[in-house]
């Protein structure tokens, strides 16, 4: 069945043109007529077959029409108005009408000086596609293929069934070209128009216009590389349709063009000023910028290596067995990565540092602080250079803080906005939007720190700036190491000392980083404080390998026979060793070699030759020390013999998803039995099955099930593994490399 009767193009060029040649070769429309100003254009779409047949006036086919048709206006943005005059005449109010102009606010103000109200049959809309020919020979019926198209209608169509049945026919049409249809406000499209589409074409038209009058150099063209053409290819468009958009988006492309002024004047005083740093700053924000985009484009995210997590569907089919040996290196520390980044911006000097994790959650974060001000250079193989702004020196951001993914980010984040001057908001992707924030929001606004998040404490947080803060003595109710390096930030910025005493000893990055990078601080037992009004010098720091990532090679190692692995340059900070400490508990031949201290972290490789393992009770005083690692802690427990007890890890229920249940719904579907309580589980080791499991998007929850097929009788499924990219971007890779049989399948 065919989407419309009847589509009538109203300026058949490459615009117009190109939908109709799209429809006719997928058979989406029984008959398309043409209307054009001149019997000459008339006869040629006729000829080259773009349309059926073709008129001059609208008038000789309106009588034709009915609810089955759509009208496609594509005449330069002035000449609508003339357009929607005869359609008014001769149209009935139930055939559909749309048009492609790329500025809708004028359009918009036509159809009410035309109609008197809103039509609930017209569907304004912009495609977001050209080329440098126009006419009628121009059209090209793949012009739209996974091109943008912009839908404006009128903000309550969606109460009315007629109009939400015009809006509907209109999204169909254009989906059944392969154009991606988004819909959007009219105001916010002009001005994002203005700046990304309108706003170039001016400076194209511009600078070709300077250089073609430019007398001094008349072979300024002969000569001219390849990116000048690149970059003037648009200034090739169609003069008489880009003069009517520059008229009928006049105010948001004059504001454009004022920012842009700006911009380049300062770009110009820095050149002058001879300022290689803030030559730095604009040049890789704006690399970053236009590689983001690129991604963006390809509807990835941050990294290249991972498909955006929120339109993506990733599963992993591991065959059962394998091996588990050889020598290799996990990726960065994402803590100590974070952390990097955050004190290296506050510091006065530049850091350089090398080792860093260039997954999804730690370029989150380096994101953020580039959109506060601070130059980065980097990532290049994990190197990173950050030219520091000192405590007081980052700038206001011009819109929302995005995180992405990372609780980290946004919790730590939170404290040192709090004591800025300037308003901040930071958001996240959908998962991170459904996990808690009072535990540090209700501690900062203890501090004098003004926060807002919603009604269940949940992103996004809004910060106010420009509040005095002020030191506490807060005893945390649960041990994070979270909440404590979010206070510990604040505390920089803070009147007095902040002071922060936890119930169980958690990871101490912020803490030694503060110290290499020069801040004093106080530690007694179990209690950590430090006074505002000191200063962050740079220094270079070397990430190891993150235990965390290293965790699941250890259990893999640690359940598969005959296995032998070694992981180089890993991170043993006593507050992360808490796996170590459980796996050598149940029996695991774990052994550190080439123990050393780089950059203030503990390092060593560490060797894991298969042993049987022995269910435990787990001591509760090592749950903080490895609460990222349980959901591979419980893999080992369910090749144990005996049963493994887990108390005191009630923060595993408010992780990227809640781990306990989630670990026992999917240990349970393969054959072992894990009973959930509420701050653990009870596992009883056994023969593990293969199965479907459910990894809820948590990257922790993927890997673990994914190694536990070393140990399984049959193949095992692991759905929603996306997200696996935020922590260990080279997973995959990795496991295969220890002899994982593992294939990704992009649903």
């Amino acid at each position: 069945m065919m989407l419309i009767k009847k589509l009538v193009v109203v300026g058949i060029g490459l615009i117009g043109g190109s939908l109709a040649a799209a429809l006719r070769k997928r058979g989406q429309c029984e008959e398309i007529i043409g209307i054009a100003q001149t019997q000459e254009t008339c006869s040629r779409a006729e000829e080259r077959g773009v349309v059926d047949r073709a008129y001059t006036q609208i008038s000789d086919i309106c009588h034709e029409l009915g609810e089955d048709d759509l009208v496609f206006i594509a005449v330069p943005t002035l000449a609508i108005k003339s357009v929607l005059i005869q359609i008014k005449s001769c149209v009935a109010d139930n055939v559909t009408i749309t048009d492609g102009a790329s500025v809708k606010g004028s359009v918009y103000r036509d159809v009410l000086d035309v109609f008197g109200a809103e039509p609930v049959n017209v569907v304004l809309g912009h495609p977001i596609a050209g080329g440098e020919k126009s006419g009628v020979d121009a059209a090209d019926a793949s012009l739209y293929e996974n091109h943008r198209v912009i839908l404006t209608p009128f903000k309550d169509y969606a109460s009315d069934e007629v109009a939400r049945r015009h809006v509907t026919k209109v999204r169909n049409v254009w989906q059944a070209v392969d154009a991606n249809v988004i819909e959007m406000d009219i105001d916010q499209h002009d001005v994002i128009l203005a700046a990304t589409s309108h706003l170039p074409h001016v400076i194209a038209f511009s600078l070709v216009d300077t250089l073609a009058n430019d007398t001094h150099n008349e072979n300024i063209f002969r000569y001219a590389a390849g990116g000048f053409r690149d970059f003037t290819r648009i200034a090739s468009s169609d003069a008489v349709m880009w003069r009517d958009i520059m008229l009928a988006n006049k105010e948001a492309i004059l504001s454009s063009i004022d920012l842009f002024s700006r911009n380049l004047s300062r770009l110009k005083t820095t050149i002058e000023n001879e300022d290689a740093t803030q030559l730095t700053g604009v040049f890789t924000r704006a690399k970053a910028a236009r590689d983001r985009f690129t991604l963006m484009l390809m509807n990835q995210s941050y990294s290249s290596k991972m498909k955006n997590i929120e339109e993506k569907q990733i599963t992993y089919k591991v065959s059962p067995g394998g091996n588990a040996r050889g020598t290799i290196r996990v990726p960065g520390d994402k803590s100590i990565s974070h952390r990097s980044i955050m004190l290296g911006s506050l510091a006065e000097g530049v850091t350089n540092i090398q080792g860093f994790l260039e997954g999804e959650d730690a370029l989150a974060t380096l994101q953020t602080f580039r959109d506060l001000g601070v130059v980065i250079e980097g990532p290049d193989n994990g190197r990173v250079t950050v030219h520091g702004v000192g405590l007081h020196g980052l700038k206001a951001p011009s819109s929302a803080l995005y995180v992405g993914n990372s609780g980290t980010s946004m919790r730590l984040l939170s404290g040192l906005l709090a004591g800025q001057t300037f308003d901040s908001t930071l958001t996240g992707d959908e998962s991170l939007s459904k996990r808690p924030m009072n535990r540090v929001a209700n501690p900062l606004r203890d501090m004098g720190a003004s926060i807002e998040t919603d009604e269940s404490g949940r992103p996004p947080v809004k910060i106010a700036g420009g509040q005095k803060l002020h030191g506490i003595n807060y005893v945390l109710p649960m041990a994070s190491a979270q909440v404590k390096s979010c206070l510990l930030l604040a505390g920089l910025y803070a009147e007095g000392e902040t002071t922060v005493t936890e119930p169980a000893p958690t990871r101490d990055h912020t803490e030694r980083m503060l110290q290499g990078f020069g801040y004093q601080l106080k530690r007694e037992g179990s209690t950590v404080s430090l006074q505002s009004g000191g200063t962050l010098k740079a220094c270079d720091i070397e990430v190891p390998a993150d235990i965390s990532s290293a965790t699941f090679f250890m259990v893999a190692a640690a359940i598969t026979p005959d296995s032998d692995i070694t992981l180089t340059h890993v991170g043993i900070n006593p507050t992360r060793i808490g796996v170590i400490n459980i796996l050598r508990l149940m029996g695991a031949d774990i052994e550190l070699q080439n123990q050393r201290e780089v950059g203030g972290e503990p390092v060593a490789d560490i060797r894991i030759r298969y042993a049987p393992l022995q269910g435990v009770e787990i001591p509760e005083e090592q749950v903080p020390l490895a609460i990222d690692e349980f959901p591979a802690i419980f893999v080992a427990a369910a090749c144990a013999d005996g049963v493994t007890v887990l108390t005191g890890a009630e923060e595993l229920r408010v992780k990227e998803t809640d781990r306990i249940q989630a670990m026992a719904e999917g240990l349970s579907t393969l054959g072992i039995s894990c009973e959930p309580t509420a701050d653990g589980a009870v596992i009883h080791g056994g023969e593990i099955l293969g199965g479907e499991v459910e990894s809820f998007g948590d990257h922790r929850i993927a890997m673990s099930f994914t190694i536990a097929a070393l140990r399984a009788t049959g193949e095992i499924t692991v759905k929603n593994c996306a997200n696996v990219a935020t922590s260990f971007p080279n997973f995959t890779d990795l496991a295969g490399q220890i002899g994982i049989s593992l294939d990704v399948i992009d649903v």
